[in-house]
C-alpha cells in the first residue's frame, strides 16, 4: 500500500469511528426533553390545567377556611401597582359571597386602602376549581370603589355578583363611585 492509500484508509476509519460515536437513538430517561402526558378524559383535570395556563392560584379553601398561597403583603403590593394612582392598600382579603345556601359561592380578592384620605377598594372575582383552589385570571373584571365624603364603602351584591355600592354613613353629599374595568393586571405574566 502506498502513502495515499494508507491516508485514505486511515481517514475512512477515523470518520467511521467518529460518526458511530454520535448517538442517534432516543435520549435516556432524565435527559433531553421532558416527557409529556397525553390528553386526559378527566374533566376536572382538564379544567385545572386550563386554569393554571390562564390564571394564577392565589389560595384554596380547606374545611371552610381560606388558605392564602400568596402572602397578603405581596397581594397588597400588587393592588397598589394595579391602582397606579397613589392609593395605599393596607388590607387584603378573600371574601366569600353566597346569597343562599343552595347558590354556588363566588370568591372575591379584595384590596382596601386610602388615596388622599379617601377610601378606595378593588374587588376581583376568583375562579374556583373542583378541588377548591382559587385562581385569579387576568380576564377577570375588576370593580373599583372611590369614596366621596364617605368613610367606608361596601359593595352591593345581587345573585353573588357586584351590582353597586353603599356608603357606610349615608349623610348628605356622601357617596361611593363604582367603576368596572374588563380586565386586571394584578399578576401580569
Amino acid at each position: 500500500m502506498n502513502l495515499n492509500s494508507r491516508s485514505l484508509l486511515l481517514f475512512a476509519f477515523t470518520a467511521t469511528v467518529l460518526l458511530s460515536a454520535c448517538e442517534t437513538t432516543k435520549p435516556k430517561r432524565g435527559g433531553g426533553f421532558p416527557e409529556m402526558s397525553g390528553p386526559t378524559s378527566d374533566p376536572d383535570e382538564t379544567r385545572r390545567r386550563e386554569l393554571e395556563a390562564t390564571s394564577k392560584q392565589v389560595a384554596r379553601v380547606a374545611e371552610g377556611k381560606v388558605e392564602y398561597l400568596i402572602p397578603r403583603a405581596q397581594l397588597a403590593s400588587a393592588f397598589i401597582r394595579e391602582f397606579h394612582d397613589g392609593t395605599v392598600v393596607d388590607k387584603t382579603m378573600i371574601r366569600k359571597v353566597q346569597e343562599s345556601p343552595k347558590d354556588v359561592p363566588v370568591y372575591y380578592l379584595v384590596g382596601l386602602g386610602l388615596r388622599n384620605g379617601m377610601f378606595r377598594s378593588m374587588a376581583i372575582p376568583l375562579q374556583t376549581s373542583t378541588d377548591k383552589s382559587l385562581y385569579l385570571s387576568s380576564n377577570a373584571e375588576r370593580y373599583v370603589i372611590t369614596s366621596v365624603g364617605c368613610n367606608f364603602c361596601y359593595f352591593s351584591f345581587e345573585k353573588n355578583r357586584i351590582v353597586g355600592t353603599t356608603c357606610e354613613d349615608n349623610s348628605g353629599g356622601s357617596r361611593c363611585d363604582l367603576v368596572v374595568e374588563n380586565t386586571n393586571g394584578i399578576f401580569r405574566r
